[in-house]
């Protein structure tokens, strides 16, 4: 089989949680421990970074990744989602995954693929693992794909567990208040290793500490060190990279000093090509694309909207099934122009729920690049366009 038909064949007969939400949802561990034992597969010879949390997971580990790269180490990165590529899930130094490995593992893996019924998120996860251990990175970084004590990444005995924060997401398989959320990823905690946490919450902290002293493990609240350095230009992001750059320091590696650490952080386009994070697209008028969707997102990329200059602000949005809009859309300003697209997949919410929950007469088109363009012609070039909502609205209006 061609590179094109293994891709279909990943992508349509393995469908992903993101795709049509929790019937892929697959808890538990042993599906993956099966694979990887039947592959002799020896997680033993990976050093691990385990990124979970609610918002920041993917950008806190392109940043561990570029910090690492620049001091001379070869990382590989497994991430999720991705917006225009299978392949962007599984990076060494921001080169993607082979093609021909990819084509390789499935054509001598299928018949067990299919008889373990292994999920679309499990079977990504493990070929990242077996062509990590092919080819010999110094580090890998594993970023949760779904809470983490469940999660199918949860089989790693890591030397650092990174909980970038917790807020509310997916609560209809990890629970609707912010304790129960926490006690899951908290499940990423393993025996005696380091842990640390992005950011302070009175209501979860005490979980964490209990949970690293069951674990006979160090924690590290990343907020104690206040650095009020800002590393970058969107606000929220510093959280973020403050997170990976006291997780690179909890590694005591000699090749980790300052200077590599600020390259690091400099090159991180070069390094990890991250996207989705307040991502300029063009300018005159400016378009920017940030992968928020959910409450903690939102009210993110409203505090950066505080800080950027525009004359007016336009905001496409598309949604997956079940999202609060209203609750979403009042964190924006409220002379923002509104407009609704959705994204064609099983999960995207359409039109007739979109009005639904908004209650009120919208602009809509299912289109979401004509929607851009119909936007882009009303704007002057001193207006600020933003694309948000969804991780899956990239691929089809970029």
């Amino acid at each position: 089989m061609d590179y094109k038909n293994i891709e279909d064949w990943i992508l349509s007969r393995l469908p992903s949680y993101q795709a049509i939400g929790k019937k892929a949802y697959n808890p538990g561990l042993n599906n993956v421990i099966k694979f990887i034992s039947a592959l002799e597969l020896s997680l033993e010879r990976l050093n691990f970074i385990h990124v979970g949390g609610t918002n920041g997971k993917g950008s806190t580990s392109a940043y561990i990744s570029s910090i690492l790269q620049e001091s001379n180490y070869k990382v590989g990165i497994f991430t999720s989602p991705h917006f225009y590529d299978f392949r962007e899930r599984i990076k060494i130094n921001n080169q993607r995954i082979k093609k021909s490995f990819i084509i390789n593992f499935i054509e001598d893996n299928k018949n067990l693929i299919e008889k373990l019924k292994l999920s679309f998120f499990e079977l990504s996860f493990c070929i990242s693992l077996a062509y990590f251990i092919k080819s010999k990175v110094d580090y890998s970084i594993i970023e949760v794909g779904l809470g983490g004590r469940l999660d199918a990444t949860n089989i790693i005995d890591p030397l650092i567990s990174v909980i970038t924060n917790i807020s509310f997401d997916h609560t209809d398989i990890l629970g609707n208040t912010l304790e129960m959320i926490a006690n899951e990823k908290a499940g990423i905690f393993k025996q005696n290793s380091k842990i640390i946490i992005g950011e302070r919450n009175d209501i979860v902290d005490e979980i964490f500490v209990k949970k690293a002293k069951e674990m006979s493990s160090t924690i590290t609240f990343v907020p104690d060190f206040d650095d009020q350095k800002n590393y970058s230009n969107v606000i929220y992001l510093n959280n973020n990279i403050k997170t990976a750059i006291y997780t690179c320091k909890a590694l005591n590696l000699n090749n980790v000093n300052n200077d590599k650490i600020l390259a690091g952080i400099s090159n991180i386009k070069k390094n990890s090509q991250l996207i989705g994070r307040w991502t300029t697209v063009s300018n005159n008028p400016k378009i920017i694309f940030d992968a928020a969707h959910n409450l903690a997102g939102f009210e993110s990329i409203s505090s950066q909207l505080l800080k950027t200059k525009y004359n007016q602000l336009h905001v496409i949005l598309a949604f997956i099934k079940g999202k609060n809009i209203n609750e979403l859309i009042s964190t924006l300003p409220s002379n923002s122009n509104i407009y609704f697209t959705s994204i064609n997949m099983e999960r995207g919410m359409g039109f007739s729920e979109i009005i639904q929950n908004v209650g009120r007469s919208i602009i809509f088109d299912k289109n979401p690049k004509r929607l851009l363009d119909t936007v882009k012609m009303r704007c002057s070039d001193q207006d600020l366009i933003l694309i948000t909502g969804s991780n899956f609205i990239a691929k089809s209006i970029l």
